[in-house]
């Protein structure tokens, strides 16, 4: 079968679904692969490049659609490339099939079958394929670097001799991927991150990454992460009213704020709202990530930038991912090849549309001439962070109890080591000669000062020193430098053979430590 990528159609859209990368990987899937003239050109792809890969070059997007099995694509389908399915035709592509049925009837009346790649469901196996999370951790980066592009001043604090220059303070609206990228970006600038989440949960995540998470002063129970795909549920309406009062708390004192809070198949919730806009300082900066779905922001306008009355800018854009093209689609088409490596079982080239597989099945919205849209629940429960367990703190006569049992247990194991070991050597003494017993002495005393030495460094530096503490421990050359000088034939070649050996870790220890410290100095 014939893979094939026609040129993006949408006014703006930069990204391609087909990189010279991807097409490798896919003919070794047993795919022919084509795309239509100029279709990576926005993205940094020459044709020239597709055809060094093995891509066939296709001239206009009529032959290209005609010519292949399976249409690979970023937007989804106008109406002419609507037009252009048949049966036995495979499109992948974003198809937003909440809202568009139209194009749903249109593939059912074609009996085309397609597969919509923001449906793949979010379980652990489909990580390699959600281009969702692709693209939303490539709009939260881009977020903050527009934010930046808008705002006047440093992200990061400075003390200059023309005077001090205080940090930007940066919210984060949801802690999804984009969230936790646009967090990830805004703390390693040097500004003072703040994150809000309705799920509590995402609270040690945020704050892992250096950022503060808002708490609301509110008690409601949550809904499990793994019930909704790992988004956000609708909250009630004292939870919203308890939510926005905070927003209003903290608004005069947030320099950039930057939104992507969705719910799936709804418009976008209003969170920030217009006083909230009124009461944030002349120069501030709103990004709305949410502005496809109607935006979060009250005041927001889609796919442009307007600056209120008071001085603040909201910024509405809706191609974050396409102002990142050559990235954007490097990791689109990854996502592309993963969905092809998972419909090609056998590696034949020919697609097994199996209906029984949970990713498969999920994000397929119309299969041999049927609406499938909206799919059943996966079988495998969705990725979600596993709740803390709740362990009661202990009161000071119960730890001081613990302690007690805790030493008497210890004092009792080294106890019974000692008495074993006395033992042996009491049993070893009674039957050797004697001058065996004072090899096997210093042989005791040569290993036990070596453990000590090694016991005694902190476990923290035990990989970074790892090369020295392999050359401490040789401090049992030592014993073996002794037995050298005696007068058995077989005690002098094993103690020359422990000086040997012992000589190697030392200084091949030492080596080692210096080319691990070399990696770390500045050329």
């Amino acid at each position: 079968m014939k893979l094939g990528t026609p040129k993006e159609t949408f006014a703006g859209e930069a990204r391609v679904a087909l990189t010279p990368d991807s097409a490798r990987q896919l003919q070794k899937l047993g795919y022919e692969c084509a795309i239509e003239s100029g279709a990576g050109q926005a993205a940094g792809f020459s044709d020239q490049s597709y055809t060094d890969a093995g891509v066939e070059v296709i001239e206009g997007a009529d032959a290209l659609w005609k010519a292949v099995d399976v249409v690979a694509k970023v937007r989804e389908p106008d109406a002419t490339e609507l037009t252009y399915l048949e049966k036995g035709k495979t499109l992948i592509s974003f198809f937003n099939p909440a809202g568009n049925e139209a194009g749903m009837e249109a593939a059912k009346e074609s009996g085309a079958n397609v597969i919509a790649m923001e449906m793949v469901p979010r379980i652990s196996r489909a990580q390699k394929m959600d281009a969702l999370s692709s693209m939303a951790n490539i709009a939260g980066y881009r977020a903050v670097i527009e934010a930046g592009n808008n705002f006047g001043r440093f992200f990061t604090g400075q003390v200059t001799a023309a005077g001090k220059v205080p940090p930007a303070k940066v919210l984060i609206v949801g802690a999804g991927v984009a969230g936790l990228a646009a967090i990830g970006t805004s703390t390693s600038l040097g500004a003072i991150t703040y994150a809000f989440d309705v799920r509590p949960e995402v609270a040690e995540q945020v704050e892992s990454m250096g950022a503060e998470f808002v708490y609301l002063d509110f008690e409601e129970e949550q809904q499990d992460g793994a019930a909704t795909g790992g988004y956000a549920s609708v909250q009630s309406e004292e939870f919203r009213n308890a939510q926005l009062a905070k927003f209003r708390e903290i608004a005069p004192d947030i320099d950039i704020v930057i939104t992507t809070a969705l719910i799936p198949n709804r418009p976008a919730p209003k969170l920030w709202l217009e006083d909230m806009v009124q009461a944030m300082k002349p120069g501030s900066v709103i990004i709305d990530l949410a502005a496809e779905r109607g935006g979060n922001v009250e005041g927001t306008v889609k796919d442009e930038k307007i600056v209120t009355d008071n001085g603040v800018t909201i910024v509405g854009y809706t191609d974050f991912p396409s102002r990142m093209a050559t990235q954007s689609s490097s990791l689109y088409a990854t996502n592309i090849r993963h969905m092809m490596t998972d419909l090609t079982p056998e590696k034949d080239g020919q697609i097994n549309h199996n209906m029984e597989d949970d990713v498969i099945r999920g994000a397929t919205v119309t299969h041999e001439g049927a609406i499938t849209f909206p799919p059943p629940p996966p079988k495998v429960a969705a990725i979600a962070a596993k709740p803390k367990e709740v362990v009661p703190e202990l009161t000071p006569e119960e730890k001081r109890a613990q302690e007690v049992a805790a030493f008497k247990a210890q004092t009792k194991q080294q106890v019974t080591l000692l008495t074993i070991g006395a033992a042996l050597l009491l049993g070893v003494g009674l039957i050797a000669p004697a001058s065996f017993m004072q090899h096997f002495i210093v042989f005791v005393l040569s290993v036990f000062v070596g453990f000590q030495v090694i016991w005694n460094v902190s476990h923290s530096l035990h990989t970074p020193l790892m090369a020295v503490t392999n050359a401490i421990s040789s401090i049992i050359i030592l014993g073996a430098l002794m037995q050298i000088g005696s007068g058995s034939w077989l005690v002098i070649l094993l103690g020359a053979l422990s000086v040997f050996m012992a000589g190697i870790n030392i200084f091949g220890g030492f080596l080692v430590t210096r080319r691990m410290l070399a990696m770390f100095q500045k050329s």
